[in-house]
């Protein structure tokens, strides 16, 4: 039972706040991770809801932290609070409502920020407002410091954008480009499932498995598991995955069903049918119509993909994708089908206005950020922008569908993983502020370097994480992804491992990064590979990157004169 049920309100104010950050690091946060997945068309948005919705759910609550720092990242030192459990109480409130207030704004405003920096700038503000100026620590601090915030936009989107580089690089020339891109891709699709297999491992390891200690092992079993465990994957990826794709995209088998993965080696023995090749079931991963950059043989492509670039100022050749006609409204059809005959307040009237006009409308609200068309807010169509967006997309070259297709697979794998490490970890930033105020309000005493973080306490941030995603996401996701540059699943395959490298790296080397920060850095770093500066929005690029610049102040300022106000108001 809580002792302190003078701070009852506190304790309220908290809970709801913190529920409103959850619902906005989904909507930020989570939306900004897995808009490549669904600009690239690897996932629609409700596979990437769902997707979502399990891994980040099971990363909260499976090996989520259950112990989290109360002074977040060393910002403050715990002496600034001078052992009153009211002030601590206080701060911690004044902290989650200002960092989830500018997350609302921001989300609204669809400007990707880094909710990591939210909550770090709102314990900055209110560390200042209880001890002053030299409360914080603004130096580097061990890669704690309030220096790592301003040194994290530099350098987490620059190494991002390297590994992006480097990696689609040897994508690209070493597979896309040859003559038969897809026999390739096969070839080296298990070395890929490997260095993946590494990579997300070590992700789960570093990064997404807080309450397991798996970090701490020794590095000879921690180096055994990562390399046995990408062994699997590599060996499983040939003896299912291989087979199976085989059998769709290069006997063309239109028969072949998901649960025939399952079958494994026994694949390479199923006959296609007879007309196999004459059905084109393979997703169309294009987003455009088809230009010269598109056509050209690999022969011709000893240079940069932006030779003809020059040509390409012709307005001939630039050519946004037609809106299609407006198709007929299911809900309206509907309408007209149960038309409303007499007194509304008949039986049978109610049922009609129930069935028919209530329910589709609440449905239609709630499920909306479900069911928007992505692509074509990214697009911008019916927008003056509209015609930028296509010149962009004009100067990246697109690959044949059926070797996209095979990074397709790839790029789901990463995401869901990246997803599940997400949930353990960043969860943390709406209830670790909030495990702080629970902690205080129920004993009564401050709160210490480390605080216990109720099992509870994630399943309800994990919960509001996914509706944020579900309901409001769509916002985030119209400003990244194919608004920044033309994306396809092997650019999204490389974006989405490049930041999980570079997390990765930043955690073991004391890096200050956001997750945010690193899939745009590999999103301009891929963009770059098209041999063609003029293929990324940079106009977009300065837009978020001021949203990063602006959190720090804004966030801190808020709580600090909140924290300000409340602590010096006056009392009788």
């Amino acid at each position: 039972m809580p002792v302190q049920h003078q701070w009852d309100y506190l304790f309220a104010i908290g809970t709801i706040f913190a529920g409103l950050d959850a619902f906005m690091i989904g909507a930020n946060d989570v939306a900004n991770s897995f808009a490549t997945s669904v600009s690239s068309k690897s996932l629609s948005l409700k596979q990437a809801v769902l997707a979502a919705a399990v891994m980040e759910f099971l990363g909260a609550v499976l090996v989520g932290a259950r112990v989290t720092s109360t002074i977040k990242d060393g910002i403050i030192p715990a002496s600034a609070f001078q052992g009153n459990a009211g002030v601590q109480l206080l701060a911690f409130t004044c902290a989650i409502v200002a960092s989830s207030t500018w997350l609302t704004i921001a989300t609204r405003f669809s400007w990707p920020v880094s909710t990591t920096y939210s909550i770090v700038s709102s314990v900055l503000g209110v560390g200042i407002a209880t001890g002053g100026w030299d409360a914080p620590e603004w130096g580097w601090n061990g890669g704690k410091g309030l220096a790592t915030i301003f040194a994290g936009f530099g350098i987490a989107p620059g190494i991002a954008g390297g590994f992006g580089i480097v990696l689609y690089s040897l994508i690209k020339f070493g597979v896309l480009m040859r003559d038969d891109s897809t026999k390739w891709s096969l070839y080296t699709a298990p070395l890929v499932f490997f260095l993946v297999g590494a990579v997300l491992t070590m992700a789960i390891i570093f990064k997404g498995s807080p309450s397991l200690g798996l970090k701490d092992l020794p590095s000879g079993t921690m180096a055994a598991a990562i390399v046995g465990t990408a062994s699997v994957i590599a060996l499983l990826s040939v003896l299912f995955w291989l087979p199976f794709v085989h059998a769709r995209v290069v006997k063309k088998d239109y028969t072949i069903r998901w649960y025939h993965f399952f079958l494994g080696p026994l694949l390479w023995k199923r006959i296609a049918p007879h007309d196999a090749g004459a059905h084109d079931f393979v997703p169309n991963y294009r987003l455009r119509e088809e230009n010269d950059l598109d056509t050209r043989t690999p022969a011709a492509d000893n240079n940069s993909d932006s030779e003809k670039g020059d040509e390409k100022e012709k307005a001939s050749d630039i050519q946004e994708t037609p809106v299609p006609a407006a198709q007929p409204s299911n809900l309206a059809s509907e309408v007209e089908a149960h038309p409303i005959e007499g007194p509304w307040i008949l039986p049978k009237n109610l049922w009609i206005i129930a069935r028919y006009r209530a329910y589709p409308w609440v449905y239609k609200t709630l499920t909306y950020g479900a069911t928007v068309d992505i692509h074509a807010l990214q697009a911008e169509k019916g927008k003056a922008s509209a015609q930028r967006i296509a010149e962009v997309h004009a100067r990246a070259r697109q690959y044949p569908n059926d070797t996209e297709h095979l990074y397709s697979f790839l790029q789901v794998f990463t995401a869901c993983t990246a997803s599940f490490a997400h949930g353990a970890n960043d969860v943390s930033n709406a209830i670790g502020p909030f495990s702080v105020i629970f902690q205080v309000w129920h004993t009564g005493e401050i709160s210490g370097s480390r605080t216990p973080v109720p099992v509870w306490a994630l399943a309800f941030g994990a919960g509001m994480l996914v509706i944020g995603l579900a309901t409001y996401g769509y916002n985030i996701m119209r400003v990244l992804g194919n608004r920044i540059t033309l994306h396809s699943p092997s650019r999204g395959f490389s974006m989405e491992l490049s930041a999980s490298i570079t997390v990765i790296l930043a955690a073991q080397y004391g890096i200050p990064v956001s997750t945010t920060m690193c899939i745009v850095g590999s999103t301009v770093g891929v963009s770059l590979c098209n041999g063609d500066w003029r293929a990324t929005n940079w106009r977009a690029i300065g837009w978020i990157f001021l949203g990063w610049i602006m959190t720090v102040p804004i966030a801190a300022t808020l709580s600090g004169c909140l924290m300000g106000i409340l602590l010096n108001a006056p009392s009788f």
